[in-house]
């Protein structure tokens, strides 16, 4: 009799991991809790590396079909001082496929296919099993039995809590994403700024980041340090002066809190942040839309669990780290790697589950700490770190 087999969460990870059972042909149940696959914002870009992500989309016979959608000359990169010089300016060589970009959504796309989803099955504890499987319980009352069920429901997971009572942390690092629609059409000083892929500038303990996705539509991240609770008072935890905001006409009064759903507000206090910086990297925010609050939380570096037969993790439900350009990319080869272990063993699938665990965690601690200590150099006191750190990826 063939393994029931569940994933918990519609992301890279759990399709990945579908998709290579899929191609096995071992039925898979892929569980969640969105009511559809465009019921809110997919995501800015992902660049693919070619040892990761792109192998993961070898395992699932997709890479073919991913090449044709990617967008190469997205790995260009551009770094601006504050006032406005370029300082670096590196452009992907003829025929360099190592990092390709891809919209998050034409990336679900291709990983969903025929691919059965069960939609708007959110999922509210996992008790792992006996001889009769592990329990799956969902937000409609409702309970379902599995052989194994893998946990890829990222940062906040529901399955975690069945195998480990680690919780995500805030890094002091927080972003806020706006963007730009149309941007070769609307805003052509910013799309000649941005160039092809992506410009940054690093300030004191801040940065900003524009990355351009397909369609001419365009990510903008706004970075700092600062208390989890900074929007409760920006002029103490952000080192704000109060002022007459001359963009919205009226005094900021930043000192007595600022309303995240404000889209106003937020622009007043991060420009107000951004104070002195070039005006062409300034129009990045005055020009932009909805702004969303992202502080970045992550796990240990060194989060592993003592294993629990029937139930295991993937991506960011297992090893959060600061998105640098890992976190999808290992989420996908583990998925890959996993179902191919799974397909492949025969008959048990707990030691097939206690081997892949082992692997990942040795993988993912080294990413782990590799992107913590990054991500300290990118948002720092001397932002010569962050154009150091780029000198060094771009030379590897």
């Amino acid at each position: 009799m063939r393994h029931r087999i569940a994933v918990i969460g519609a992301g890279p990870a759990g399709l990945t991991f579908a998709r290579v059972l899929h191609r096995h042909d071992h039925p898979v149940t892929v569980l969640e809790r969105d009511p559809a696959p465009d019921a809110r914002p997919p995501g800015g870009t992902l660049d693919l590396h070619a040892g990761m992500g792109q192998l993961a989309l070898d395992k699932a016979g997709l890479l073919t079909r991913f090449q044709a959608l990617s967008r190469p000359e997205g790995q260009a990169m551009r770094i601006l001082d504050t006032d406005g010089t370029v300082l670096r300016d590196w452009r992907p060589r003829p025929g360099d496929r190592a990092n390709p970009e891809i919209d998050r959504g034409q990336l679900r796309d291709l990983l969903l296919d025929s691919l059965d989803v069960q939609w708007g099955r959110g999922v509210t504890r996992v008790v792992p099993g006996d001889r009769d499987g592990v329990l799956v319980h969902f937000a409609d009352g409702r309970q379902e039995r599995f052989d194994l069920v893998v946990g890829a429901d990222g940062a906040w997971s529901r399955v975690r809590p069945a195998v480990s009572p680690a919780t995500p942390h805030y890094t002091g690092v927080t972003l806020v994403e706006t963007s730009l629609d149309d941007v070769d059409t609307r805003h052509p000083d910013l799309a000649r700024l941005i160039g092809d892929g992506s410009v940054a500038v690093y300030g004191v303990n801040r940065g900003l980041v524009a990355q351009r996705n397909s369609g001419g539509h365009v990510k903008v991240y706004a970075q700092f340090r600062a208390p989890l609770d900074w929007h409760a008072n920006p002029d103490r935890h952000l080192g704000l002066n109060r002022r007459t905001n001359l963009d919205r006409g009226r005094d900021a009064d930043l000192d007595t809190g600022l309303d995240l759903a404000d889209a106003e507000a937020m622009r007043s206090g991060l420009l107000a942040l951004f104070d002195g910086w070039a005006a062409p990297v300034l129009d990045l925010l005055r020009r932009g839309a909805a702004f969303v609050h992202r502080p970045l939380h992550v796990l240990p570096v060194d989060h592993t669990w003592a294993h629990v037969p029937g139930v295991t993790l993937l991506g960011d439900a297992a090893h959060l780290m600061p998105p640098l350009g890992v976190g999808a990319n290992l989420a996908m080869l583990e998925g890959a790697e996993l179902a191919e272990s799974l397909a492949a063993a025969p008959g048990d699938l707990d030691e097939a589950v206690r081997a892949f665990e082992e692997q990942m965690w040795a993988r993912a601690g080294r990413w782990a700490k590799i992107t913590l200590a990054g991500l300290d150099r990118l948002v720092s006191p001397d932002p010569a770190q962050a154009i150091a750190l780029f000198d060094e990826v771009q030379s590897s």
